[in-house]
């Protein structure tokens, strides 16, 4: 697996900048390597929390809805980044001459937007995960 770059454009990741100015683009395992170093439950946290406090086999039987959800998302999520990534690399090989732009293109808002939609769609992943390793409360 690719490290994570360094990030020298002065942006995060889900910023629109960071790929105006010639950030490197994230592999989808990278941007969960992001995810699994860090605490973030995604922020549908509190609908999953709720979900969680539910009796068995409810309980279960939701956090799996989820689950079912959030990995759709994803492989929609990826399949889009993918083709918004393409058009960038395409356009960075065919004027490679830099030239500082007043304002981002739409596909570097694009792709800022996907990152961010992947990265809630792990976070949640993960959590559910942790969520369904637990047992839950058979008697509520």
């Amino acid at each position: 697996m690719k490290k994570t770059p360094q990030n020298l454009t002065g942006y995060n990741f889900g910023h629109p900048w960071y790929y105006v100015l010639g950030g490197e683009i994230l592999s989808p395992k990278q941007i969960r390597a992001e995810v699994s170093a860090g605490n973030y439950q995604g922020y549908m946290a509190e609908e999953i929390n709720a979900v969680d406090n539910k009796s068995e086999p409810h309980r279960s039987e939701a956090l799996r809805a989820f689950k079912v959800k959030f990995t759709k998302d994803l492989a929609e999520d990826i399949s889009r980044y993918r083709q918004i990534a393409c058009a960038i690399r395409r356009d960075r090989a065919e004027n490679p001459i830099f030239i500082e732009p007043d304002s981002c293109a739409d596909n570097h808002t694009d792709i800022s937007l996907k990152y961010a939609h992947i990265y809630n769609d792990f976070a949640h992943l993960f959590y559910i995960e942790d969520l369904l390793a637990q047992q839950g409360d058979l008697f509520g």
